[in-house]
Order: structure tokens, then sequence, then C-alpha cells
């Protein structure tokens, strides 16, 4: 295992409060899995035996409806894990992940997770830790579909994408258009309506890139009443 990808492991919250010995058997006895754009990392409803570490890249989970449309559940990045909980049971996936770049997964199989559990159980809770984690990242999508204009919850996820705090920042776009709107909720055609009323906040697309003139200034209109936002949509 490269050693950036030792860190990013190490660092996620999945591992994050798990002793250094214990995080040591877990690293030895793991897989590296790479994905180009597009593979398949295991379907809805198979069998779940692994948990997994995005090392490097960018995943999507999501769920297939009845009628064929896809509904993304979340996107993970680098020192994400996804597939804990359904894992330890040996439960079917109830969602199909899938890589939406390159990218490069940590896959630790469950069964020597729940080994170490059995011998160390005050490990358990960096698996509350990572669950609560997913749990608090649906809350946080559902108040945004609940209360947020399809304008402001754009500009929060820019925002999240950011690592400025004030003045100008520009944001590269880490993954298409169709996949950002399946994120957040919306069609694509509302996405681009949705960046096209952001340029009055001083916000503007070239390519995969956003410019954002005032970090502050964004923030503030994510913050701002929905009904003022309508209002003015």
């Amino acid at each position: 295992m490269k050693p950036e990808f030792d860190t990013i492991a190490r660092r996620s919250i999945l591992l994050a409060a798990v002793p250094p010995d214990i995080c040591n058997h877990l690293l030895t006895n793991a897989h590296i899995r790479s994905f180009d754009r597009g593979g398949t990392i295991f379907l809805q409803g198979e069998r779940a035996a692994a948990i997994y570490i995005v090392a490097d890249g960018w995943v999507k989970l999501y769920r297939i409806a009845p009628n064929g449309a896809e509904a993304i559940v979340g996107t993970f990045t680098n020192g994400a894990s996804f597939g804990e909980a359904v894992a330890f049971r040996h439960d079917s996936y109830p969602v199909s992940a899938e890589a939406v770049t390159d990218c490069t997964l940590i896959r630790i199989e469950a069964d020597v997770f729940l080994r170490v559990i059995r011998e160390s159980p005050e490990i358990a809770i960096s698996i509350l830790s990572a669950t609560f984690a997913h749990l608090h990242s649906l809350v946080a999508q559902i108040e945004q579909l609940k209360a947020q204009t399809g304008a402001q919850r754009v500009a929060e996820f820019l925002l999240e994408l950011s690592n400025c705090t004030s003045g100008r920042c520009e944001v590269t776009l880490p993954y298409d258009k169709v996949l950002i709107a399946g994120r957040l909720g919306m069609k694509p055609e509302s996405l681009s309506r949705a960046f096209a009323r952001l340029k009055g906040y001083g916000v503007s697309i070239r390519q995969n890139v956003a410019l954002i003139d005032d970090v502050a200034a964004l923030r503030d209109y994510i913050e701002e009443d929905p009904a003022l936002a309508w209002s003015r949509s």
C-alpha cells in the first residue's frame, strides 16, 4: 500500500479512533482495488462482504427505482468509507456503487473487521462514528431538499468543495454536471437554471471550473430565507 493511501485510511472516520496496532492489522489484510471511470464496484442486491475506504477519486452510491430512474444516495472521495453497516450483517447492499472518476479503493473484508471487534470490542465505536457520519449526511441532504432552493443547494455544494474562507475562489467540479444534478436532487436542466441564477451572486461556470467572486457573499445567500430566494427566482 502506498504511504499516502495508508495515511488517508488511518485518518478516515472509520479508522481514526482505532489503536495503531489494530489498524496495522486491518490494513495489512486489506486489498487495493482500482476502478476505471464507470466501473461497477458492487450492485444493489449483492451480498455485502467488504468495507471500502476511498483512497483516490470519486465514488457514487445510487439506487434504481422501479421506473428505471436513478437516485443518487451519496458521493464519496478521499478518506470516506462506505458499506460498513450492511457488511457486518452480511446483508445485501441496498445501493449500487460506481466509480465516477478513475479511483482507488481500500477494501477491508468484513470478516476480518468482525474478528477484530470480537477481540477488542472497544473499537466498535469507530463503526458507530462512521455510521453516524452517513446518517448526518443523509439528514443534511433532506434538509437541503426541503429548506433550500435549487440555486442555494448548488451554492452550498460549491462551497463544500472550496478550500477558501473569504474573497475570490476557484472550484474544480469533481464530476460531470448530470451527476451533480442527481446528487442535489435536480434535473440537469434545473441545474443549468441554478447556475444561471448564481451569476447574480458572483458565480460563473467555465467548463468544469466554478469561479466565485466572493465566498462570504455566496455563504450569505445560502443562509438567506428560502422564501426571499424563491421570490427572486
